[in-house]
């Protein structure tokens, strides 16, 4: 099976027709070294694969070696490299410009300590997930959900060769990864945290909980959250603060970035266990939610949530509007009172249920139900379609 990822190819090439740097950044095994490939033979003397001894012997080095090469230069893994960053700005602030710099990192430059400010004005920044709905195709929407979209585990044989190769993943980052970027956790112990992550998935965060589990403090837990949200495996959703006379909710929501894997942690063996689960609501909510936003690319993107149980799963930001979207796996999406307080209150241009079904319709003045699978077609053109 071959899947087409040319939108995200395309956006490549463009980025680079733009700017001397252009980092894909996401988790391992996404795709980017494949993106990247195509661009760069895994042979060429311009490409540079830090994980390999050999390419990171070429760059002890790195302004001798990098210096006299022209046209597109590939780093991958650049997170084990920091002390490269200075270098990288030196070489794409020459006049001539004679080559570009493709770099990919699965770590985000917090975790990896690195220097992002020394590019400030030369780097365009593409995330890279894995697979995305549209990508895989609209009728592979189960598969999709239950795998989750890492190029290994969507396309393994069978569901067990997929489950097997999550499972493998996850030990590796959290025992080579992790420990590769300075991180000195027991693995056990943060396979622990990550576990009961699964179990905050969709919901608000609150630390206090998974420290007494632990037996460990507050602050240490909030870090591992970061380790795991540094690596693109956990989103944490920040609250949207609206100037209301409401209590409104300021923790933020925990989300997979990957079914897949909160399958996986979950205990989750097949698609019928997953139909079943009693968090199998809270699984596809949160499926949506990642797609919806890959789909949409908004400007920003928060939720919004009152203490007196009023709330929305997502506020988005397109050209100064402000958009919503509520996502409910059930058969017939209907106008809630929560949503209503949202529509006002927040003062939305339009808001859409997301909902795995087949058919859209008109669910109130501003308010359209829609199907995942027509939302994720559709795209960036719904802005348009609902200012």
């Amino acid at each position: 099976m071959i899947i087409n990822r040319q939108q995200l190819m395309e956006a490549i090439k463009q980025a680079l027709r733009r700017n001397p740097i252009v980092a894909l950044l996401g988790p391992r095994q996404s795709g980017k070294t494949t993106l990247a490939r195509l661009l760069v033979p895994a042979d060429s003397p311009n490409y540079f694969d830090l994980e390999n001894p050999e390419s990171s012997a070429r760059l002890e080095e790195p302004l001798i070696s990098l210096k006299p090469l022209k046209g597109l230069i590939v780093i991958d893994e650049v997170q084990r490299r920091p002390e490269l960053f200075p270098i990288l700005r030196v070489l794409a602030d020459r006049e001539e410009a004679p080559a570009r710099f493709l770099i990919l990192g699965s770590a985000s430059p917090a975790l990896a300590k690195q220097p992002g400010e020394s590019l400030a004005g030369r780097i365009e920044t593409i995330p890279v997930s894995g697979f995305s709905l549209l990508e895989v195709g609209v009728q592979a929407i189960e598969r999709h959900w239950f795998r989750g979209g890492f190029p290994r585990s969507f396309l393994a044989d069978s569901d067990a060769d997929s489950a097997s190769w999550r499972q493998q993943f996850i030990q590796t980052l959290l025992e080579r990864d992790l420990p590769a970027l300075g991180v000195h956790v027991p693995a056990p112990l943060l396979r622990r945290f990550w576990t009961m992550l699964a179990h905050y998935h969709g919901q608000l965060w609150n630390a206090a909980e998974p420290a007494r589990s632990l037996g460990i403090g507050e602050t240490t837990v909030r870090r591992y959250l970061d380790f795991l949200t540094g690596l693109y495996m956990i989103r944490q959703l920040q609250p949207w603060h609206a100037n209301l006379k409401k209590r409104q909710v300021k923790a933020p929501k925990i989300f997979f970035h990957d079914a897949g894997l909160l399958h996986t942690l979950l205990g989750i063996h097949s698609e019928a266990d997953l139909l079943s689960h009693p968090r199998s609501g809270a699984s596809w909510e949160g499926y949506a939610v990642e797609e919806t936003l890959r789909a949409l690319v908004p400007e920003e993107a928060y939720f919004w949530a009152t203490h007196n149980g009023a709330e929305i799963d997502l506020v988005l930001l397109h050209q100064g509007q402000r958009y919503g979207v509520e996502c409910k796996r059930t058969d017939v999406p209907r106008m809630t009172p929560s949503l209503r307080i949202a529509l006002s209150d927040l003062e939305l241009t339009h808001a859409w249920v997301v909902y795995p079904g087949n058919k859209s319709y008109p669910l109130a003045d501003k308010v359209t139900a829609i199907p995942l699978s027509e939302l994720v077609q559709k795209g960036s053109t719904l802005w348009s379609c609902s200012a």
